[in-house]
């Protein structure tokens, strides 16, 4: 019998565990079906205006969002954990870089699930497009 190396048996594990995953690429190499929880925050109003990282500019109107890694214009559903109130939102900016948060809104998307004067919801987020 062959003995494998231990390298390659990791390997071998690492690719079994790809294989497992739950998240399902499309034609387009988009996240459809990606889910992730934890908590959502939203823009303050210093950031109305100015450009977010996909070139777009931030307007508190529009249901938009920001993820660390989610494609530009990938939508996302994000539900409030706490009272069922979903939005979709389209990915345009990077973010949140505070521990715990997961995706940050714009204020009229937030608006619709949750008070903003709580400033952070417990949400889950699915990627639908």
């Amino acid at each position: 019998m062959v003995a494998i190396s231990r390298n390659i048996q990791l390997l071998l594990f690492a690719f079994m565990l790809a294989g497992c995953s739950t998240i399902q690429s499309g034609a387009s190499g988009d996240r459809i079906g990606f889910t992730e929880s934890g908590q959502a925050s939203y823009y303050s109003d210093r950031h109305q205006n100015n450009k977010t990282a996909s070139g777009d500019i931030y307007q508190h109107n529009q249901k938009t969002a920001a993820h660390k890694t989610l494609p530009f214009g990938s939508n996302v559903k994000v539900t409030n954990t706490n009272n069922g109130k979903s939005v979709i939102v389209k990915i345009n900016d990077r973010g949140p870089f505070v521990k715990g948060r997961i995706i940050d809104l714009s204020k009229s998307a937030f608006s619709s699930i949750g008070n903003i004067s709580t400033g952070v919801i417990n949400v889950n987020i699915e990627v639908v497009r």
